[in-house]
């Protein structure tokens, strides 16, 4: 896959729209916009709801494929915009993506792991993603993925950028974490989406029009489920206290209380239903409003930042801040990096 980002920078001078395929004059686009139309029609929405991966061993056997999207200079922006995708078998270690390594430009990485596995480290905390596990990132943050030496990944990715398209993934991200399962026929839907792109789509709108519809199967899956709904409800009450005093020590077992559960059962299901552990989540919460306030309230001294958001220490907030983010809370005030997050929740 090489460099996703500068591929993408040179091939969108030379092509225009889709960067990787030259240019159409009317007759051949409306040929081949009538056949990719057939191939869309002969898979209606509904067919999704049957279990099985078809679309997915198309995708397979289309073969490795990476499309570059780009829109023309002086083009109206749209709210959901797919910037690459593809399918790709990876047995070198020299893949490796750095969250803070790529631009400042915001864009999202849905990435689906088809056998193989991978790594990812996700701020504090470390995954290893093995078939029909389902990778969700942010650009920029403090992530990191990478294929290990001696290992191999099989995966199909979108990547998307637009203000909807961000909105959607990070209340996705907000409730479970960059990791989880989707089921067969969400799969199978994405992986249309991404065949679909790769081989071709006939205007930005219609590329748009796609990119958005892998953004709502992902939504679906996520906040439809009904175990997820119950969880969400169940926890409802510990988030409300958790965001009403964030400035204040959280102890887990305050947040036992108001549960009324068991410690142990409100741990499993708390992590379930948020995507980590109660402590994790707090801290989490604490460098979310510490980053807003910075960005939005530069007025306040970087100490009483870290009071508002209860870290009594400042210099255990700017350790654990530079953890976060990758810089210490000045130079991200100073600097302007990750104004993006000032929206995340």
């Amino acid at each position: 896959m090489a460099s996703r980002n500068s591929a993408h920078a040179i091939r969108s001078r030379k092509s225009g729209f889709f960067s990787s395929c030259p240019l159409l004059d009317r007759g051949s686009f409306a040929f081949l916009r009538a056949r990719l139309c057939a191939y869309s029609r002969a898979r209606p929405e509904k067919d999704y709801a049957f279990e099985g991966n078809f679309v997915l061993r198309d995708l397979i056997a289309n073969g490795q494929s990476m499309r570059t999207i780009s829109l023309p200079r002086g083009r109206q922006r749209l709210h959901a915009m797919p910037t690459s995708t593809g399918y790709e078998l990876r047995e070198d270690e020299t893949y490796d993506w750095d969250g803070r390594k790529r631009g400042q430009t915001p864009f999202t990485v849905l990435q689906h792991t088809i056998s193989g596995t991978g790594q990812l480290r996700y701020e504090s905390r470390n995954y290893r993603l093995q078939a029909n596990d389902t990778l969700l990132v942010l650009v920029p943050h403090n992530h990191r993925y990478w294929l290990a030496k001696g290992d191999r990944w099989e995966y199909f990715w979108i990547s998307m950028n637009g203000e909807e398209a961000l909105r959607i993934h990070k209340s996705i991200l907000s409730v479970s974490g960059p990791v989880f399962r989707l089921q067969p026929a969400t799969v199978d839907h994405l992986a249309d989406c991404s065949l679909r792109l790769i081989k071709g789509a006939g205007s930005p709108g219609a590329a748009s029009a796609i990119a958005y519809e892998a953004a709502m199967a992902l939504y679906d899956d996520v906040f439809g489920s009904h175990a997820f709904a119950e969880k969400q409800s169940a926890m409802q009450p510990v988030i409300d206290h958790i965001n009403a005093n964030l400035d204040k020590p959280l102890p887990v077992a305050e947040l036992v209380g108001i549960s009324g559960l068991s410690r142990a059962h409100f741990s499993r299901c708390f992590a379930e239903s948020e995507g980590l552990p109660p402590a994790e989540f707090v801290l989490q919460l604490r460098l979310q409003r510490a980053a807003k306030l910075l960005t939005r309230a530069d007025f306040l001294p970087v100490k009483e930042v870290a009071v508002l958001c209860g870290f009594e220490d400042a210099n255990y907030f700017s350790k654990v801040f530079r953890r976060c983010y990758g810089i210490n809370p000045t130079q991200f005030r100073t600097t302007g990096m990750y104004a993006s997050l000032g929206n995340h929740r």
